[in-house]
């Protein structure tokens, strides 16, 4: 049985589409789920995830407190199942890489899908492997969501 995800929303900087991430979170758990290589990670052995979208400051804290660094970061994960996502650095990230905000979110909501899978990038070659799957996974999320929606996507 896969593990039951929630996204929720605990910030009010930024508007997000809790529905519309909801359901694109849970096809892109799917997509990772059924994928080969994730018999290393914690993912099919959870309960459930949750995503949860928070302010820079808060997301800062949380960096500092579990991993002694300054400042916030787009997105972390706990190998409990939770994924924090600060939803004003992916803002600022969809500016400078010529994105929105939504597929950046999108973006890190599948990077902590594959850490949870057991996927690392704590090299440059895992790193490399881990963004095209994550690409690919992003994609594949997409494209069900245009075909449920009509051609609308999320």
């Amino acid at each position: 049985m896969p593990p039951l995800l929630e996204v929720r929303n605990a910030q009010r900087r930024v508007r997000v589409d809790l529905a519309l991430l909801q359901q694109f979170s849970e096809r892109a758990l799917h997509l990772i789920l059924k994928s080969a290589r994730i018999d290393s990670g914690d993912l099919q052995k959870l309960r459930a995830v949750s995503v949860v979208f928070l302010s820079d400051r808060r997301m800062a804290a949380l960096h500092r407190q579990f991993m002694n660094m300054k400042g916030a970061t787009d997105v972390i994960t706990f190998q409990h199942g939770e994924i924090v996502v600060s939803v004003e650095t992916a803002q600022r990230n969809a500016i400078r890489f010529g994105t929105s905000a939504r597929e950046e979110i999108k973006l890190y909501i599948v990077h902590g899908l594959l850490h949870l899978a057991g996927f690392a990038d704590t090299t440059a070659a895992k790193a490399r492997k881990m963004e095209a799957i994550q690409g690919r996974v992003v994609a594949a999320a997409n494209l069900a969501a245009e075909a449920q929606h009509g051609g609308r996507g999320i």
